[in-house]
Parts: C-alpha cells; sequence; structure tokens
C-alpha cells in the first residue's frame, strides 16, 4: 500500500456539490474516501465509497478506519454533508429540529473528531466545512433559524478549531455557499433563486469545488469562511 499521494475523506459525496469535490479532488492527484447514505462503489480504485449515515459515530468510525486501511493516511476532511429546510421558526417539529441537529451538528462532530486524531498522528491536515451564507445574511422571504442554528456552529466552531490545532500543524477552514444549482433545486425555481443575489444568478457547482480546493492549497489560511454567493453575504440589496 503506497502512502505517498494525499488522501480526502468528502462527506455528502453522492451528488451536487459533494460529487463535484470527488472529480475535483480526484483531479488534482487525491485518492478519495467518499460517504453518503446513498453512495454506490466506484469503479475506480481511487475512489473508496462507503454508504452509511454520517450521524451514527459508528460510520463515521468505518470512514476514517477505512481510509486508513486502505490508503494509509487522512489529510484532508470535507464536512459535506448536510440538511436545510426552511420554515417559519414556529412551524419547525421536534422531529426537524432532531434530524438537522443530528445531521449538521453530530455528523460533524463524529467523523470530525476522529480525522482530526488521525491528523494529529501525521503531524497535520486540512479540514473544510460547508456552511451556509444564510447565517451571516438572513432572507426575510427564506426563513431558516436551524440553519443558522446548525451551520452558524460550524462556522463558529471553524474559528475555535483553527486556533486550537494551528500549531499542531492543522488547518481548519469554511466555505459558505448562496444557492448552488443542484438536483435539489427544480428548473422552475432557478428564476427566483437567482434573485436571491446580488450578481443576479445561481451559483455553479464548479464555483464551490474551486473555493475549497483553493483553500486546499491556501497554506497560509486557517480559521477562513470563503463565501461563494453572488455578493449575498455583503449585505441587503
Amino acid at each position: 500500500m503506497s502512502t505517498e499521494r494525499k488522501v480526502a475523506v468528502i462527506t455528502g459525496a453522492s451528488q451536487g456539490i459533494g460529487a463535484g469535490l470527488v472529480r475535483g479532488f480526484l483531479d488534482r492527484g487525491y485518492r478519495i474516501v467518499a460517504n453518503s447514505r446513498s453512495i454506490t462503489p466506484d469503479a475506480s480504485p481511487d475512489v473508496l465509497a462507503i454508504a452509511g449515515d454520517i450521524t451514527d459515530p459508528s460510520v463515521a468510525e468505518r470512514v476514517i478506519g477505512d481510509a486508513i486501511g486502505k490508503f494509509g493516511r487522512v489529510d484532508t476532511l470535507v464536512n459535506n454533508a448536510g440538511v436545510f429546510l426552511s420554515k417559519p421558526f414556529t412551524e419547525y417539529t421536534e422531529a426537524d429540529f432532531a434530524h438537522i441537529l443530528s445531521v449538521n451538528l453530530a455528523g460533524f462532530f463524529h467523523v470530525t473528531q476522529r480525522a482530526i486524531r488521525q491528523m494529529l498522528k501525521q503531524g497535520g491536515g486540512h479540514v473544510v466545512n460547508l456552511t451556509t451564507t444564510l447565517v451571516n445574511q438572513p432572507v426575510k422571504g427564506v426563513p431558516s433559524a436551524l440553519a443558522s442554528l446548525t451551520k452558524g456552529g460550524l462556522a463558529a466552531v471553524t474559528k475555535s478549531l483553527a486556533i486550537e490545532y494551528a500549531d499542531r500543524g492543522i488547518r481548519v477552514n469554511a466555505v459558505a455557499p448562496g444557492v448552488i444549482k443542484t438536483p435539489m433545486h427544480p428548473p422552475d425555481t432557478h428564476a427566483a433563486l437567482a434573485g436571491l443575489h446580488p450578481l443576479g444568478r445561481m451559483g455553479e457547482v464548479s464555483e464551490v469545488v474551486e473555493a475549497v480546493l483553493y483553500l486546499e492549497s491556501a497554506a497560509f489560511v486557517t480559521g477562513e469562511t470563503l463565501h461563494i454567493d453572488g455578493g449575498a453575504h455583503a449585505g441587503h440589496w
């Protein structure tokens, strides 16, 4: 088993941004451990697909353990798995709260803790968290309290972990997308969603991938949140 090539672990990797991230890191020569609940085996010897719910600690253990077992290392973790549900605050149910909290925060906790333990043994690594521009710039027409509660937690812990591990060779950054053109948005919604961004269009998956890859190569950047949102975070328009 060769351990010379870098290894990226990507959650929520079966479609949309996650699938784009798999392609982007492969193009950079990385080996990939790709996780989602519905992911299927990949024919490439450089991709290990692990199906399972990352909110389950045993799945997180398997994702990191199998990455080490097959590829010998974990250099980068991209926490892409997440769920978004827009409702007026008083209409969220206890089940909504438990589900969103579980995916957006518990899933992050279980896999990141295990990844950082391995990075400490290796002497360095990089964690990138996918948040949302709504954390910094809420939109009246898109009620999103639970996104702010959970993804806001990721934005905060990004800085906390960046400081905690800066002297151990581990960088921690975040990317905060606006509305990105993925299969979760039907074409008939695109015009309305484009209007949520000052630049007047939705973002592309490739633009989020480019942001993550920039952070991956930006050795002097840690604790940063890069907004890929067509200017939405800058203020009202």
